[in-house]
């Protein structure tokens, strides 16, 4: 019974979607049909992980995972009406695979009583039917709230155009979860009061700090104060999401990290100002990044200070094949370059046109040992020696 049903509904998920989602819509008819059938003859009890997987999609490992947020199901009556709703509105079948995996209590909503009613809403707020099903994989749980249309609404006054608000929802899917009175407005009134400009807040990755408690962000504030970066700076905005999205326990972490390392306090507050973000690195990769630049490649502190991206790098993907291959190079005398910031930041599209491609006739298989390099794991001997 359950590979026929899944055959029906993928039937339903596949078929192009001509009418409104409503009580009248043949896709509709055809579930209630399927339904009752499937009610009236089911046998067996409700098997939430083969539907998962037959039906909607997701993997095995998923469907194991969701399956205990479904398992008080007794039937696919509402999993059934759910999915053929999401494909009648036009939801693409990748992103109800995606939706079901990552919030499956989704196929528990009623669609006459919560789902056919948000869609209305959204719908009164002029949004057409193409806009509300790409809104659907992003808003998850927050699709299903009374508060929806309100807090979509408010958000576009916010972001000024409805792609941005989506572009926000993929960083930050809570964005539409957020209480509005306690959290979202308090916060751009706190922003607001310290002379940001409001054009700045309709920049998708602000959503992080938006969300946060007022007291949280007022704490990322201060640390930004006490860094010295100026609110009239570009890096003020990333400062406020490295210090909001952390707690000043972690940052304080971070710091004493880099300080253990040999850093002196003038050497972060400059690399803090440069890149904020270096905080939010984790401490095993400073640890690792640090100890090759310095301990390998022979950088000096306040080398890499002035360039703090060097830290945000991947030692395993760019810092190391890169180094590698420079040095390769070097001792082949093909070239007399050590390696620095400059090799490490290029685009690999440039780096491989400036030192892998001229220097192909002169070694062959140069590619492949440089594609190989950034496909290994970095040798023990170059990694910090772990405490006991």
């Amino acid at each position: 019974m359950i590979h026929l049903r899944a055959r029906i509904i993928s039937f339903l998920l596949h078929s192009p979607s001509r009418h409104p989602a409503s009580r009248f819509s043949p896709i509709f008819a055809l579930h209630r049909n399927l339904s009752a059938a499937t009610t009236s003859t089911a046998a067996t009890p409700f098997a939430a992980e083969d539907y998962l997987v037959a039906t909607c999609g997701v993997t095995r490992a998923q469907a194991l995972k969701a399956s205990k947020k479904i398992s008080h199901l007794k039937s696919s009556s509402k999993p059934d009406a759910v999915l053929a709703f999401l494909s009648d509105l036009g939801v693409p079948r990748s992103d109800i695979t995606t939706l079901v995996a990552v919030d499956p209590r989704f196929l528990c909503a009623s669609v006459e009583r919560t789902l056919a009613p948000r869609v209305t809403e959204l719908s009164e707020l002029g949004l057409s039917r193409s806009q509300i099903a790409r809104l659907v994989p992003l808003a998850l749980c927050s699709f299903r709230s009374s508060s929806l249309s309100r807090n979509l609404d408010f958000w576009l006054s916010v972001f000024g155009s409805y792609d941005k608000l989506l572009k926000a929802l993929r960083m930050n899917s809570g964005l539409l979860a957020a209480d509005l009175d306690k959290v979202a407005k308090p916060n751009l009134a706190l922003l607001q009061q310290c002379g940001l400009n409001p054009s700045l807040f309709s920049e998708p990755f602000i959503s992080r700090v938006l969300v946060r408690t007022p007291q949280q962000v007022q704490d990322a504030l201060a640390h930004i104060d006490k860094f010295g970066v100026s609110q009239n700076s570009r890096m003020f905005l990333y400062a406020l999401v490295a210090f909001t999205v952390q707690s000043p326990e972690k940052l304080t972490d971070k710091i004493q990290v880099l300080e253990t390392l040999g850093w002196s306090h003038d050497d972060v507050l400059l690399a803090v100002k440069k890149m904020p973000g270096i905080l939010t690195v984790s401490e095993e990769r400073l640890q690792r990044n640090m100890h090759f630049l310095t301990k390998v490649a022979g950088l000096e502190i306040s080398y890499i200070a002035q360039r703090p991206v060097l830290l945000k790098y991947s030692l395993e993907r760019r810092l190391f094949p890169r180094y590698r291959l420079l040095k390769l190079l070097n001792e082949k005398g093909l070239l007399d370059l050590r390696f620095d910031y400059y090799a490490a930041s290029l685009s690999e599209k440039k780096f491989l046109a400036k030192f892998v491609h001229p220097y192909k006739e002169s070694l062959p298989g140069l590619t492949d040992v440089y594609a190989s390099t950034c496909a290994q794991k970095i040798p023990m001997e170059l990694l910090p020696k772990k405490e006991n």
